[in-house]
């Protein structure tokens, strides 16, 4: 299968954005055909500093590297190198209603905090350009970004009714983990709530200790489990098994668990995962990011150029 996916270089990367996306980019890498993008142009709808805006790529890259892609199994590159992202989200644009934009959430909510800018409720049309671009047949996505998907599939349909058989319609590859909370236990873990609601993969062991310790939890005596509980037993299965998880949600049960033994548990598991990560990330140099990016805009660039002279010949843009 034709796998895409996309990663903002915005800042740190965070056990939320590990586990919803980039673990699973590393399991699908094995068995499918997979390009992955460091999506500069989605991350500048938002307000950013350009004077550090290259350094976030190269960063972004590197996590990604540490994680586990692996350049001789996937395509990592940059989206701004190749134009016919741009030029893809232009065409598409000409076929896309305001309807179908107004209906997205994402921007409904985005939009609030920073303005009704352009950008932000043209995003999804983008995104669209990025997965129909190289035929994607499989797009892994976390739940927030099923609706854009639906509309690139809707765009995909549109197009071929219109210009002929194109695009594939691209399924959705949904994430077997489920939503992460911030660590205070309400909303999406996210960076914009501050460094104490969520654990960034570069953190050392006493940073993520003294994060867990702060978690919020219930009084393990109520009848009701909170969200917060909830999540630490989720980020528990995720890092150490399901066997120890259970553990302590039995013990949640019963009303005999002790959270600061479970909280010290669910810190050394992740530490024993993200440290191999960081030691990994910290051999990676700024120069080794950027040829990994250029090659891969060499190997991608051809895809994206015949893949737009077959779009533009459909749309009766050739001249012969």
């Amino acid at each position: 299968m034709k796998i895409f996916s996309g990663i903002q270089p915005s800042g740190e990367v965070h056990i939320g954005n590990y586990l919803g996306a980039m673990k699973n980019w590393v399991k699908l890498q094995e068995e499918h055909d997979c390009i992955f993008c460091i999506v500069d142009l989605h991350a500048i709808t938002v307000d950013y500093d350009p004077k550090t805006y290259a350094e976030r790529v190269i960063n972004a890259t590197k996590d990604a590297l540490a994680v586990g892609i692996d350049p001789n199994k996937s395509i990592l590159f940059r989206q701004s190198d190749i134009k016919e992202h741009a030029e893809l989200a232009w065409l598409l644009n000409t076929i896309t209603t305001m309807g179908e934009l107004n209906r997205m959430t994402q921007y409904k909510e985005k939009s609030e905090k920073y303005d009704e800018r352009l950008g932000l409720y043209d995003y999804p049309v983008l995104m669209a350009a990025d997965i129909l671009l190289y035929e994607t047949e499989g797009v892994p996505v976390g739940e927030d970004q099923v609706q854009h998907l639906e509309l690139a599939r809707s765009l995909a349909r549109r197009f071929n009714s219109r210009f002929g058989q194109t695009f594939i319609e691209p399924k959705p590859i949904l994430s077997a983990t489920k939503r992460i909370l911030s660590l205070s236990g309400t909303g999406k873990m996210a960076k914009s709530s501050g460094p104490s609601t969520y654990i960034a993969l570069s953190d050392s062991s006493d940073v993520i200790r003294k994060k867990i310790a702060s978690a919020t939890t219930d009084d393990g005596r109520s009848d009701e489990v909170s969200a917060g509980t909830q999540n630490l037993f989720l980020l528990l299965e995720e890092f150490a098994g399901a066997d120890l998880a259970n553990k302590y949600r039995q013990e949640r049960t019963d009303k005999t668990i002790k959270y600061s033994e479970m909280k010290t548990d669910l810190a050394e598991a992740i530490i024993k995962v993200l440290e191999p990560i960081q030691q990994k990330r910290a051999a990676i140099s700024d120069q080794d990011a950027i040829n990994v990016l250029m090659d891969a805009s060499e190997k991608v660039q051809p895809l994206a150029t015949t893949n737009m002279g077959k779009i533009k010949q459909k749309m009766g843009l050739v001249i012969q």
